[in-house]
């Protein structure tokens, strides 16, 4: 069993973003509204993916553009609060990115019970935030400090706003990101809502098929087909919201409608890594 099927019962999981309005400290926080405001919203898309089908959230703060490489302790506190005030809801396993700060994001993780973390884990990114550079070594150990070894490290190897300092291949950083114990993979198109390339999904999954590798960007009813046919998963966020739009509310007959294209293309075993798109 790999970590998608121990984590979301499936061996391909559809991931719907569940995005928090603008958390304090950050310009698109409603001070008014407080972090009564961020839940309010926030258990709306939650209903309505759980009750679509999606079988796996994915909180993120996605409203505190720009964003920033280290957040503070305020942004820790308010969306660990804001998941723990919906946790008693939650019907699905979840995972917890806070952009783009990955030790932060792991106690996020550790403190509501995610089961684990989109972030930047390993490589050096030369990116629109400044330098990724993040230590893996250090993040396990810190993971490690605070008993959250369960939770698994989803790595994104071709990060949204970004390109590689090094110039290394995707496959070349797939199998590094292996070799050093990520659980899953990611591919990213240049920035949120923008396809992942399948060149780079495949390069990823040949150089790597024994770990997960997921389409982390712009995944839409008319590319899924194609998209399954290489990647072992989805992460879905702008295409499931009204019109299209990443800031709108999500849209229950989108969310439900590319549910249904997931179980189809699964169950006509139309959705097998490795195939040609």
């Amino acid at each position: 069993m790999n970590v998608l099927e121990r984590i979301f019962g499936v061996e391909r999981p559809l991931i719907a973003m569940c995005h928090l309005r603008g958390l304090p400290g950050r310009p698109r926080h409603d001070v008014a509204a407080g972090v009564d405001g961020i839940v309010e919203w926030l258990a709306r898309d939650v209903t309505t993916l759980q009750e679509a089908g999606v079988h796996g959230l994915l909180f993120c703060n996605e409203n505190d553009i720009p964003y920033q490489l280290q957040v503070g302790p305020e942004a820790v506190a308010a969306m660990a609060a804001t998941i723990g005030q919906l946790r008693k809801e939650l019907r699905l396993p979840f995972g917890v990115d806070l952009l783009w700060d990955p030790r932060a994001a792991l106690a996020v993780a550790r403190a509501t019970g995610a089961a684990f973390v989109r972030e930047v884990f390993t490589g050096v990114y030369e990116s629109d935030m400044g330098l990724m550079a993040p230590s893996l070594g250090d993040l396990a150990a810190f993971r490690h400090a605070i008993g959250a070894d369960d939770v698994a490290l989803f790595t994104n190897i071709t990060p949204e706003f970004s390109r590689s300092v090094s110039g290394r291949s995707v496959a070349e950083r797939a199998r590094s990101a292996a070799f050093l114990g990520v659980d899953a993979l990611l591919v990213s198109g240049q920035m949120a809502g923008v396809s992942a390339e399948l060149d780079d999904l495949r390069e990823a999954k040949e150089a790597t098929p024994q770990v997960p590798v997921l389409a982390n960007t712009g995944v839409t009813a008319e590319n899924v087909g194609r998209i399954l046919k290489v990647a072992d998963g989805l992460v879905v966020g702008t295409s499931l919201k009204v019109d299209g739009e990443i800031w709108n509310p999500v849209d229950p007959a989108r969310a439900r409608r590319l549910v249904e294209l997931v179980a189809e293309l699964t169950e006509a075993g139309e959705a097998r890594p490795g195939d040609p798109p």
